[in-house]
């Protein structure tokens, strides 16, 4: 008789444990948090004194100062941009966005990302790591922060980016707001 009032005990504190538990999500808070933003402008075959970004590739029917038609499918861009602090394109850059856009869909404005923030500055030393998919046409996208080294060593995250501006096909700012769950 003891065994079977210890079993049902036993049973039914698990069955409330278990109970209380299911209803709790863990939350998630952002350990560090940045905002920056990025200029970026497409060399056109006019702008070499200030083009901060290149087409390296194009598909058979494209060239390399235009954006090819078609969704731009098949052109590879490299990027070496400045970033501010803030929306203003001549504010005294904090480091660098240095990586590669290509653009890998047929049927719609869609992006691959993979780039870094490189930092050399009194605020900043290191790199940030991103990489993820850039529909265009969407407002806002996330892209994982996939991680860092120096002051942002081994951080990991979510970078939220929306199209600040843009001119034609030639100029563009990024703002990138970056939210940091691990960090080292």
């Amino acid at each position: 008789m003891k065994t079977s009032t210890t079993f049902v005990f036993f049973f039914f504190h698990l069955l409330l444990v278990s109970l209380a538990n299911s209803g709790m999500k863990r939350r998630y808070h952002p350990c560090r948090h940045l905002v920056f933003y990025f200029h970026d402008v497409v060399y056109n075959g006019q702008n070499d004194a200030n083009a901060t970004s290149a087409i390296v590739g194009a598909p058979q029917w494209g060239n390399l100062t235009i954006l090819a038609d078609k969704f731009h499918f098949g052109n590879v861009v490299v990027f070496d941009d400045p970033i501010t602090l803030d929306n203003n394109f001549h504010s005294v850059p904090v480091g660098r966005a240095q990586g590669m856009y290509l653009y890998d869909t047929k049927y719609t404005w869609t992006a691959w990302l993979g780039f870094s923030f490189v930092f050399n500055s009194t605020q900043h030393k290191g790199t940030i790591n991103f990489i993820g998919v850039d529909p265009l046409l969407v407002k806002t996208k996330d892209i994982i922060v996939v991680g860092g080294t120096g002051d942002f060593f081994m951080h990991r995250g979510i970078a939220t980016i929306n199209t600040d501006a843009f001119e034609g096909e030639v100029y563009f700012r990024l703002r990138v707001d970056i939210k940091f769950y691990e960090c080292w």
